[in-house]
């Protein structure tokens, strides 16, 4: 079974900090191969793209969370983070990670999503 499962997220004041965590079981092939990103939704509001990393450890970031947030990546254990500081209000969301093949150049795996909220 192909699975994503996001953890970490929880209730943070204003300033602080969480790390997310991703860890993925029976992709379709190694780790390394696939871009791993995170998203965020709101009720009532489109998806939004984050992060993501590469097998080769470039990371790519929205300006939204540029110089707050950070990926890294652990092939051994098949997971990825996002350490994200600094959080504000607008932050809260439900957080997802996602798989992207370069067969199918799509995100075909998704996890569950954790919530993250940030205080006011």
């Amino acid at each position: 079974e192909i699975q994503l499962v996001e953890s970490g997220g929880g209730l943070v004041p204003a300033g602080g900090s969480l790390r997310l965590s991703c860890e993925a079981s029976g992709l379709p092939g190694e780790f390394g191969e696939f871009l791993i990103g995170w998203f965020r939704q709101t009720p009532g509001k489109a998806r939004e793209g984050l992060s993501a990393i590469q097998g080769d450890g470039r990371t790519y970031n929205a300006d939204s969370v540029k110089g707050r947030f950070t990926m890294s990546s652990d092939h051994a254990r098949s997971t990825v983070y996002l350490q994200m500081n600094s959080l504000k209000p607008e932050d809260t969301a439900v957080y997802y990670c996602a798989a992207k093949s370069a067969l199918t150049r799509t995100y075909d795996f998704w996890g569950q999503g954790t919530q993250v909220t940030v205080a006011s």
